[in-house]
């Protein structure tokens, strides 16, 4: 599948070198990609990107991490061992605005296409490191992958219920570094587009699960106390939890802020004597005896279906939505009007769906353009027509595996 876009996009004429792997960084390029940049994705037969190989997902041998990541992008093939590898790496990053890479600290330097050595090449290029912990710090070449960014970064022991242990976060910290790294990447392109200077831009994912947490580090320099776990609870709000639903793991997320969606959940539920009720007459004493209201509210959800208690908690102007499952969301009518889920067709006639763009623009709307690139699908495009080689030296690096 390759559909050219007929409106222009943000990023159309943006190129990028992408060297990122695992999730984080290939999910900053993505969402790059999805705004109109030109990504080419550099891996090597001999180190594919991991989440390219084959591994259950949902019971099923796929790379769908990877499909999701690489759609709209151009794989091309160079082996960084070969001699000659560093040589074509500094050529494709010369003809981009951005390169950026996901390795430990250190390894761009060694393999010759570090910052300093890339300003050599392309003075105004922005160079993006996504790593555990940055790229400067005692800790700096420290491992780590997305429960260990959570657990570093302060999250893990915000998350969970008080008499359980830390709970750690996943794929919502790729994501979230992810999503960082795009926003800085733009910044640093666009102060380039202004001054003509390309700078080194740091990303440290357990600083941006840090940076999540501002609220509990601000109460700990004010009082001296660390906040802990605190399950579905927030503190002054209730009820405010996931309560059961007819059917195997079904349920309903209810949360009430104002005493106004407080009369409503009253009254959707027939339980009009609460509004007099003096356990439950304000915020406070709602607070104070949420635990018999959970379990109150419970029971009235639990004959219920998600959809039907969450269409007449809205009715009554009660926040209430149902806690979705992946089927549920792809078979969601509000996310397929939306256009949040969309159905890709591939060359060979393949279907499957994939997740939009997480935003909407008027004039510059994202789409998915491209199927998942086969490894090297791109080589004689990028080496060939961007780069200018002829096909005879191409052949030659194949050969020879520095293309490989």
């Amino acid at each position: 599948m390759e559909n050219k876009p007929t409106i222009k996009k943000p990023l159309q004429g943006v190129r990028i070198a992408d060297f990122t792997v695992h999730a984080a960084g290939p999910f900053c390029t993505h969402l790059l990609a999805l705004l109109g940049a030109e990504c080419l994705k550099v891996e090597s037969t001999r180190r594919v990107d991991v989440f390219r190989k084959p591994h259950p997902v949902y019971g099923r041998m796929e790379a769908a991490s990877f499909a999701q990541v690489a759609a709209n992008k151009k794989s091309i093939q160079i082996n960084m061992k070969h001699p000659r590898g560093a040589e074509l790496a500094r050529k494709v990053i010369g003809i981009s605005d951005i390169m950026c890479e996901s390795f430990r600290p250190g390894v761009m330097d060694r393999l010759g296409i570090g910052y300093e050595a890339l300003k050599a090449v392309k003075e105004d290029i922005v160079m993006v490191s996504i790593s555990a912990c940055g790229q400067t710090g005692p800790e700096r070449n420290y491992r780590g992958y997305a429960p260990l960014f959570g657990a570093t970064g302060g999250l893990g022991t915000l998350t969970g219920f008080a008499d359980g242990p830390p709970v750690e976060m996943r794929h919502v910290m790729d994501h979230g570094t992810g999503l960082t790294a795009a926003a800085a990447t733009l910044a640093a392109y666009f102060r380039k587009k202004r001054t003509g200077k390309g700078q080194h831009v740091d990303i440290a994912a357990r600083e941006v699960a840090t940076s999540f947490i501002g609220d509990a580090l601000l109460q700990f320099a004010a009082t001296g106390h660390s906040p802990g776990r605190q399950g579905n609870d927030i503190p002054g709000m209730a009820p405010h939890n996931v309560y059961p639903c007819e059917g195997k793991d079904m349920w309903v997320s209810i949360a009430v802020a104002e005493d106004s969606e407080w009369t409503g959940l009253a009254r959707a539920m027939r339980r009009e004597q609460w509004l007099s009720d003096r356990r439950y007459a304000t915020g406070a004493a709602r607070w104070e005896n949420r635990r018999e209201l959970d379990k109150e509210i419970g029971e009235w959800t639990r004959t219920q279906t998600r959809e039907d208690v969450t269409a007449l908690l809205q009715k009554h102007g009660v926040p209430a939505f149902p806690s979705y499952h992946a089927k549920d969301i792809v078979e969601d009518a509000h996310m397929l009007s939306r256009g949040a889920v969309k159905e890709l067709t591939s060359p060979k006639g393949e279907k499957r769906l994939a997740v939009g763009a997480p935003w909407g623009f008027s004039k510059t709307p994202a789409s998915i353009d491209t199927w998942t690139p086969e490894l090297g699908e791109h080589n004689r495009y990028v080496f060939g027509e961007l780069l200018g080689m002829k096909d005879s030296e191409i052949l030659a690096l194949i050969e020879d595996k520095a293309i490989y």
